[in-house]
């Protein structure tokens, strides 16, 4: 499974991926600024799961009709690199083979997975 992991993200979940031999991509290594359209084409175009905390990706998404591989944000209220670190292995843990084509919303009450239709 490939990742492209937002800049919002703290890097020791990018590590803790890698540990796992996930394929990364980390914006804040390879493309720091670029905007939110740019971070969903890359992602598209290399067929990645896209992580981020950024909550303007739903817009974008389910507002705007971009079409996305796949996004889990992190709504984690206690902001702590550690809890989402958890949060994120519970998804992997919980619902791996649904990051795919969904938008997943993780926090500590648990998580939601909002299917992405894609307009042809």
């Amino acid at each position: 499974m490939k990742f492209l992991i937002d800049e919002s993200v703290e890097k020791p979940i990018v590590d803790w991926l890698r540990d796992q031999k996930y394929d990364v991509m980390y914006v804040a290594e390879s493309s720091s600024g670029i905007t939110d359209e740019e971070v969903i084409k890359i992602a598209n175009s290399e067929s990645r799961i896209l992580i981020t905390n950024d909550k303007d990706f739903g817009e974008l998404i389910f507002r705007q009709g971009r079409i996305a591989q796949g996004i889990l944000l992190i709504r984690a209220v206690n902001e702590e690199s550690s809890n989402k670190l958890r949060l994120v292995k519970e998804v992997l843990k919980k619902v791996k083979n649904k990051l795919r084509g969904n938008f997943i919303i993780v926090n500590e009450a648990g998580i939601r997975i909002r299917k992405i239709y894609q307009n042809n």
